[in-house]
């Protein structure tokens, strides 16, 4: 078994590669080596950016041998075939979100890495951050009893009026619920296991909206996709949980997962972010509040939970398993609110563990 930081590169330049490699750079266990783009010139800006110690094209970085894992940050719609291009080469992958557009993409994906005894993990890693991570350790010690319901809620007027080019938020692939969904439901994963039945319906308020910021801001373009789904999930378990995405609400509300049990009720922290406090609701009085309790650290965390996992043979916590089941179940959202009837999800997921409170992205463990 190799030993020593695991070789890291990334492939994709673009603004969320600044994210990753912010904290990437600063992970003992993991060792940075290589950024790849399209656009070389942007490649090497980052590498210098980053203190990365070397830039190139795609073929360049999968041609090395002293890099295990390659994170991909190319454009959702090229996610499955960069990805393919990755584990061809002999490389774990990470994926950012979605791990593919559609099932039979992303069957294809994971069939691969099983056949050449390789990895794919997937973001969102939002869901491994202290906030998300303290909550489930509370729930799994019974702070609330047995977790039988929970509540997820994002609604908000829609991006268009501060995002300078919202077009493909509102295209397929888009909307609330490709776009936000999976923060919410691969927290809903963690806490509940595999959804096994989803009832749902959608709507579109407009058929165009206006880009309302930056240099093009009038400009009218078309809304393809639903701009509101209410959903039913019920778990394999026995829970349930409704799960509502709009850009259609004037009232915003994000970040809210209630999750209820036989003795109280936990509110959890914005899954798509890493920290925050949960409070913990039982009968009558004020909430106790529960801190978050574990390292602060952002994008990235799923990677080096990857990298441990393939050194020690354990299974990495943000696994393209789940990431494809939050995939599976947000086609069926849009299948069953297209038919009017119940769908059963086509795949399944093992239930991640908690992260131990002790697991620290600054420790050298390799």
């Amino acid at each position: 078994m190799s030993t020593g930081p695991v070789g890291v590169g990334v492939i994709g330049a673009g603004v969320i590669s600044g994210e990753y490699l912010r904290n990437l750079t600063t992970f003992p266990d993991l060792s940075v080596r290589f950024v790849a783009d399209l656009d070389t010139d942007r490649a090497k800006a980052q590498a210098d950016a980053f203190a990365v110690p070397a830039s190139g094209t795609v073929a360049e970085l999968l041609a090395r041998e002293d890099i295990e894992i390659v994170v991909n940050l190319t454009i959702p719609a090229v996610h499955v075939e960069v990805g393919l291009e990755i584990l061809r080469a002999g490389k774990h992958v990470w994926s950012e979100k979605p791990v593919a557009m559609d099932r039979e993409s992303s069957r294809l994906l994971l069939d691969e890495a099983k056949r050449r005894g390789l990895r794919v993990a997937c973001a969102p890693d939002t869901v491994l951050g202290s906030g998300i991570q303290t909550g489930l350790r509370a729930i799994k010690d019974g702070r609330i009893g047995e977790p039988l319901t929970a509540l997820a809620i994002m609604q908000s007027p829609g991006p268009e009026s501060w995002h300078p080019s919202p077009e493909f938020l509102f295209d397929t692939g888009g909307g609330p619920l490709f776009d936000i969904g999976p923060y919410y439901l691969t927290a809903l994963v963690h806490i509940f296991g595999p959804v096994r039945r989803v009832s749902a319906t959608s709507s579109r308020s407009r058929a165009t909206r206006v880009i309302g910021s930056g240099p093009r801001a009038g400009t009218e373009f078309p809304v393809n996709v639903p701009t509101a789904h209410s959903a039913l999930l019920e778990f394999t378990s026995g829970a349930s949980a409704v799960a509502v995405f709009s850009f259609e609400s004037h009232l915003t509300r994000a970040g809210l997962v209630e999750v209820t049990g036989a003795s109280g009720t936990l509110a959890l922290p914005d899954p798509n972010g890493f920290g925050g406090p949960s409070q913990l609701w039982r009968d009558g009085g004020e909430p106790d509040v529960i801190d978050a309790v574990g390292a602060e650290y952002g994008r990235g965390a799923g990677v080096l939970d990857l990298a441990r996992a393939i050194r020690s043979g354990a299974d990495e916590r943000a696994s393209a398993v789940v990431a494809f089941h939050v995939l599976d179940v947000m086609v069926a959202i849009t299948e069953a609110a297209a038919s009017g009837s119940a769908v059963t999800p086509q795949s399944t997921a093992t239930q991640p563990d908690a992260l131990p409170h002790q697991w620290d992205p600054a420790a050298r463990t390799l």
